[in-house]
């Protein structure tokens, strides 16, 4: 009796302890599972070292790493964005200046990101800096100051030269804000404040002689119609002008012509009688002198047959 419950409590022991070994066996077996199986995003890569050496890069997707040869290294390929702080740079006028900018960047080689730097991110940062200084060391002042696309285009070259090697691309830069010295700050003030000044009296300048233009262009619009009106009137009095010396002239004409047309039907006795007539009113002058023409004797002649031959 006693041996038979010794046997069931063995047998129960040991049944258990298989239990609990195939838990171990389970749970170190999805323990396995779980590191070896991965999921990249399609902006991600993996970088796979088995046994130290590196055997590339895997994904997107769902990828499979031996556990305790493999070890695999995320690589982010999406555009980033830095930020340089507030560094104080020498320009080549020897003015102390405080600039900050930004900087893009995108990861073009997985691999040689992992492999050729330990931490490009931070070396990258440090380069900046050194970049930015040695190139703000090479422009003067004003250059800084107003040639900032420039400044952009030399930082981006010069970092996307370094770290090209390690398989990043350097996209962008982007100068934010620079801060000269307070006595420059004080004499770009008093400058723009003066360039204000001069705007304001050229723009005063220009308006003024656009004004005195209209107001001569005015005057000249106005002499113009003036000299036209004249104009006008003048030919206007010279057309009625004519028009009248044309009908006193027709008029005089018409009277000629009536006259001669009389004259055609007086009789020679009519004409010495005329005559007579303005003998008598020269007589009556208080003149002592008289003198007759020698038309008169024929005239008078003629007169006489005249009556004669009425007899």
């Amino acid at each position: 009796m006693l041996f038979s419950q010794l046997a069931q409590a063995e047998i129960v022991g040991f049944g258990g302890l298989i239990t609990c070994l195939i838990m171990v066996v389970v749970i170190v077996a999805g323990a396995l599972a779980a590191s070896s199986i991965r999921i990249v995003q399609e902006y991600e890569r993996v970088v796979v070292f088995r046994l130290g050496r590196s055997i590339g890069e895997k994904g997107p997707g769902i990828i499979f790493l031996i556990p305790f040869f493999d070890r695999g290294v995320r690589v982010d390929l999406r555009e980033q964005v830095r930020e340089i702080p507030h560094q104080t740079s020498i320009t080549k006028d020897n003015a102390a200046i405080s600039v900050d900018f930004i900087w893009y960047y995108k990861v073009l080689n997985s691999t040689d990101s992992v492999l050729q730097v330990g931490n490009f991110e931070a070396a990258a940062q440090g380069m900046a800096t050194t970049t930015l200084r040695a190139v703000i060391g090479g422009i003067p002042l004003d250059d800084v100051l107003s040639e900032r696309e420039t400044i952009n285009n030399l930082l981006r070259t010069r970092l996307d030269e370094v770290t090209e090697r390690w398989g990043v691309k350097v996209t962008n830069v982007e100068i934010r804000e620079i801060i000269p010295p307070r006595e420059i700050q004080d004499a770009m003030n008093r400058q723009m404040s003066a360039e204000r000044g001069r705007r304001a009296l050229v723009t005063e300048s220009t308006g003024q002689k656009e004004a005195a233009i209209n107001v001569a262009e005015g005057e000249k619009q106005a002499a113009i119609l003036r000299a036209d009106g004249e104009r006008q009137s003048a030919i206007l009095r010279a057309q009625g002008e004519r028009e009248s010396q044309l009908l006193r002239a027709q008029g005089f004409g018409d009277a000629l012509q009536r006259i001669f047309e009389t004259a055609q039907t007086v009789d020679q006795k009519t004409m010495t009688l005329q005559y007579f007539e303005t003998l008598k009113q020269m007589g009556m002058s208080p003149s002592t002198k008289y003198i007759f023409p020698m038309e008169f004797t024929s005239l008078l002649s003629n007169f006489m047959g005249g009556s004669k031959k009425e007899e």
